[in-house]
């Protein structure tokens, strides 16, 4: 595993005292929090990737069609 570099993020300030205390409460570094949430981040990322992946031939239409079609079935 590559080497931590350190950076600089600026986080508002409640968000920054819930990662102090979580910290604190899970006997964990606060950058060990953020790393943790990071990564989770973009694994979800790359999920939806994949999905989208999956769903880009799929047939699509417009949000007035699917209003239209919505009427036209006395949905609304």
């Amino acid at each position: 595993m590559a080497q931590a570099q350190r950076t600089t993020v600026y986080f508002d300030p409640t968000v920054r005292r819930a990662l102090r205390l979580k910290a604190v409460e899970t006997n964990r570094r606060v950058s060990d929090l953020v790393n943790e949430a990071v990564k989770d981040a973009l694994a979800e990322d790359l999920a939806d990737i994949k999905v989208l992946r999956k769903r880009a031939k799929e047939p699509s239409r417009s949000f007035e069609t699917f209003l239209q079609e919505l009427k036209h079935d006395g949905r609304i």
